[in-house]
């Protein structure tokens, strides 16, 4: 067998010279790869365009981090939940909270001093329509602009240094369902955006705006005939698992234009390989929940796509859960390491799934190389068929109309939800924060109208085996399989992880302990109790000087759906509820900055 090991690669500050594209067009892509270069910074949501979520900085180890201690906090004056994390810019700091979506620019010289803030008007009638809380996963920048996703749809160019609005569009209309949830990710002179709303029958898109006028470039959808942009069926793709598809090829796979309600929104986490220069993101579910009614495999929902963004145009497409039957989809980010197999290095793409197995591609034809359960409840499937790439099916476990299924494990959360795992270059692990939930689901008929919910599924989740435990953090190891250490949580783990070269993991609880973790052996070094429950994701950055670690606090999102909107009822929350009833017994809501150092 052969031996096959992961690395990380951080590409040179010269990559983005040798790419045979136009000076002007490569201008955001120059800037950002430099500037992502400098451990001093966080300029972009993941912190580079890897996804890795890795700091080089090391001031801040395993030896001292005992004495860790807060530096300054801030109010983020919002109540919902906070999945987001700051960007660091130089000498300023900026973050965005969930709705209203205030942003604001903080000075780092004179800590959490306002230099400006920013409230889009908005329709109060644009929470109605947001499934899983009213959340957002954070602003981006680019060459002396934020751009900032809105949760009605529109998308905002602000001037980084006075907060001043260059421009603004639209690319999601509420009253359809649609919101926006999502980082922006910046590529060359365009930025990319997704959609929400699978739940109310949204026809799934990425869209592609100019960075400097706002001017829609092309958008992409995840379903249906022309504007799905999918490449040429003539052509090949030399190592690839899937065979090439074209632009019809997803019809065939619905009854009817049942496509049209299809599902497959994009509001996860998105990456980018500038040498190959191709886009990752991951699709949602189908819609309805209710299988029954949309007979087939439902392409391109619960979907890994690569896409050329000067395009849009699709090169390879791997969808993880034909005919979702469990609501696992597969927006989880995709972080690009290396792999060698027998002395070659492979560029690869792996992806934690909400279905529970954990994928690793190569990255530029999605030819399939691992695929193993990082759940040791999971119970839908025995494996996946290396050959085809679908799951082996448990049929006790496949929903139906009419029919309610127990114990399906994981939950409709999934082993994994958009939290974001990290990666750690010195062992080549991946630190996973999961959930470790099951569920009972009970598909049921329903009717499409625009604006409504468009779910037609009942269920209850509940901590796997009934147990105490309803999360865990893992190192895992994609290749062979492997949890190498492993801690358990009360509630899910739905804050995202940040490694460092210090030899730290860094992650939050549901119930507010904000903890560093040592990579080689998993034994919690240190941690804090948060004012509020942490769903966000820890940075890194260095100022003076002197290294910070920060992270946005309070609880909400769908891992804290009742506590967040005051639901009581096991099966609200689409199911979530059961899930965390006694969260309030250990948290409450309220938004807090929080900024880590050392004396």
């Amino acid at each position: 067998m052969p031996t096959k090991t992961v690395r990380s690669r951080k590409w040179p500050v010269a990559l983005a010279l040798a790419l045979a594209l136009p000076a002007a067009a490569t201008m955001a892509n120059d800037q950002l790869i430099k500037m992502a270069q400098d451990p001093n910074q966080w300029v972009m949501p993941t912190g580079d365009y890897t996804g890795q979520r890795y700091s080089a900085l090391d001031q801040i180890n395993t030896g001292n981090v005992k004495d860790l201690h807060v530096a300054w906090t801030m109010s983020s004056g919002a109540l919902r939940g906070h999945e987001g994390q700051p960007l660091v810019i130089g000498d300023m700091m900026y973050f965005q909270s969930p709705f209203p979506n205030h942003v604001y620019a903080l000075s780092l010289d004179d800590p959490a001093r306002i230099v400006w803030k920013f409230t889009p008007e908005q329709d109060k009638f644009t929470p109605s329509v947001a499934c899983c809380d009213v959340i957002n996963r954070g602003v981006a920048y680019a060459d002396g602009t934020i751009f900032s996703n809105a949760l009605d749809g529109t998308l905002y160019a602000l001037d980084a240094k006075t907060g001043e609005v260059k421009w603004k569009v639209q690319n999601a209309d509420p009253k359809l369902g649609q919101t926006q949830t999502m980082a922006p990710i910046i590529i060359k002179d365009k930025i990319i955006t997704g959609v929400s709303g699978a739940e109310y029958g949204v026809h799934g898109y990425i869209t592609a705006n100019d960075t400097r006028t706002g001017k829609q470039l092309w958008r992409a959808y995840s379903t249906g005939p022309d504007d799905l942009l999918i490449f040429d069926p003539d052509k090949t793709i030399d190592g690839a698992t899937q065979k090439p598809v074209g632009k019809d090829s997803s019809l065939k796979s619905w009854q009817g234009d049942q496509w049209k309600l299809g599902g497959g929104t994009t509001w996860g986490w998105y990456t980018y390989d500038p040498e190959l220069d191709l886009l990752y993101y991951g699709t949602g579910n189908p819609g309805t929940w209710n299988p029954t009614q949309r007979p087939g495999d439902n392409k391109y929902s619960m979907s890994v796509i690569a896409r050329d963004p000067d395009t849009g145009m699709a090169k390879w497409v791997f969808q993880m859960t034909p005919h979702d039957g469990w609501d696992y989809d597969g927006v989880n980010e995709s972080i690009l390491t290396d792999i060698e197999i027998d002395g070659e290095t492979i560029p690869a793409l792996t992806h934690f799934d909400r279905n529970g197995f954990a994928y690793v591609w190569e990255r530029s034809n999605g030819r399939l190389l691992a695929a193993h359960s990082y759940d040791d409840t999971l119970n839908w499937a025995s494996g996946i068929d290396m050959q085809t790439g679908r799951p082996k099916l448990n049929p006790e476990k496949m929903t139906e109309e009419g029919k309610n299924v127990k114990n399906i494990c994981p939950s409709s959360q999934g082993t994994k939800d958009q939290q974001p795992a990290a990666y750690d270059p010195a062992s080549g692990l991946f630190i996973v924060p999961t959930n470790r939930l099951c569920m009972d689901y009970q598909a049921f008929h329903v009717k499409y109208k625009a604006g409504f919910p468009y779910v037609g599924a009942l269920v209850t989740m509940y901590p796997a085996n009934k147990g105490e435990v309803g999360g865990r953090l893992i190192a895992f190891d994609p290749i062979g399989g492997e949890t190498k250490w492993a801690i358990d949580d009360r509630f899910q783990d739905w804050s995202g992880v940040l490694t460092t070269k210090g030899g730290l993991a860094f992650y939050g609880t549901l119930t507010g302990w904000f903890r560093a973790v040592d990579l080689k052996t998993g034994k919690v070094l240190w941690q804090f109790k948060a004012p509020s429950g942490i769903i966000g994701n820890p940075i890194a950055y260095m100022h003076k000087g002197k290294q910070y670690v920060a992270i946005l606090t309070g609880v909400g999102g769908w891992a804290a759906i009742g506590l967040a909107a005051n639901l009581t009822k096991a099966t609200e929350g689409l199911g979530a509820v059961g899930a965390t009833e006694t969260l309030g017994d250990y948290t409450t809501l309220g938004g807090t900055l929080m900024v880590f150092a050392l004396d």
